[in-house]
């Protein structure tokens, strides 16, 4: 067991002892906080990485005293420290770090996504999110949990369906011309980008070849509200929570934005990308 692994077995202890200590069931402890019950296993069983809100709410529960909230705060911001390593996170399984960006999606109302090159995991397709995690899965020794890191990846789309959320997804058109899975999954998933692309609370656009980039797209970020930046590397994964940090993505978000086609436009570029996989397809 790794140090990361065993750290993350020490918190979810500690956090089991108090929930025993306050005679609280997983389910009672579960409905007090609106999670599923699922999650109070996870967190306990460290298949699931704590963060700092929700040893909070979790110690709030429980009537936990304020020095042992400070030291679960502790613990809980030194593993997300170290759960930003890749190596480490895919260790713990593909389906437990999809299970980790659910939790963190499901506290989001505004979403703002630029990817330069994939297709955005709240809009694959289960097949395209198959070949996805395969490679993941080769690069990085991850566990085998592909079947359930689909089946989560999937769950996880459910709240693009929440009119009370807000998504702006911004892409280059190399996302769609990137050949990570077969040209008939290829196929289904533009298809599927054209059926989201309609939906009254989401952005979809595309920034076409030949239109010229305000900055050189090294990577893709995530914007959650206007609170943290997720910017994911080949090895590790930042999070910045530094307000300077997050104005600085929110204007390169906007001026991709401002370069991306929307709407039939939009949509327009990725049906004529699909017309090549279609040709492709046949031949």
């Amino acid at each position: 067991m790794t140090s990361f692994q065993q750290a993350r077995v020490d918190l979810g202890g500690h956090l089991r002892q108090l929930r025993e200590a306050a005679h609280l069931s997983g389910k009672e402890l579960a409905e007090r906080l609106q999670w599923q019950p699922s999650k109070v296993s996870r967190l306990e069983n460290a298949r699931q990485t704590a963060t700092e809100d929700d040893v909070i709410v979790w110690a709030q529960a429980v009537d936990a005293s304020p020095g042992t909230t400070d030291e679960l705060i502790r613990q809980a911001v030194s593993l997300l420290e170290r759960h930003d390593d890749w190596k480490q996170r895919h260790r713990s399984g593909l389906a437990a770090i999809q299970e980790d960006i659910r939790d963190l999606e499901a506290r989001t109302k505004l979403f703002r996504v630029f990817e330069p090159g994939i297709i955005v995991g709240l809009l694959q397709t289960s097949e395209y999110a198959r070949h996805v995690f395969r490679k993941v899965k080769r690069l990085y020794s991850a566990a085998d949990q592909i079947d359930a890191a689909v089946r989560v990846r999937m769950q996880r789309q459910e709240i693009l369906y929440d009119r009370t959320r807000t998504f702006r997804f911004v892409v280059t058109e190399a996302v769609l011309r990137t050949s990570l899975a077969p040209p008939e999954v290829m196929r289904g998933q533009l298809d599927r980008l054209l059926a989201v692309s309609t939906l009254p609370n989401v952005e979809f656009g595309v920034v076409p070849f030949g239109t010229e980039l305000p900055s050189n797209p090294i990577n893709g970020f995530w914007i959650y509200n206007d609170s943290m930046v997720s910017v994911p590397t080949m090895t590790k994964d930042l999070t910045l929570r530094d307000p300077d940090d997050i104005a600085f993505y929110v204007r390169a978000f906007n001026d991709y934005a401002k370069a991306a086609e929307f709407d039939e436009t939009g949509r327009g570029v990725i049906i004529s990308v699909l017309d090549e996989y279609r040709k492709q397809s046949a031949h």
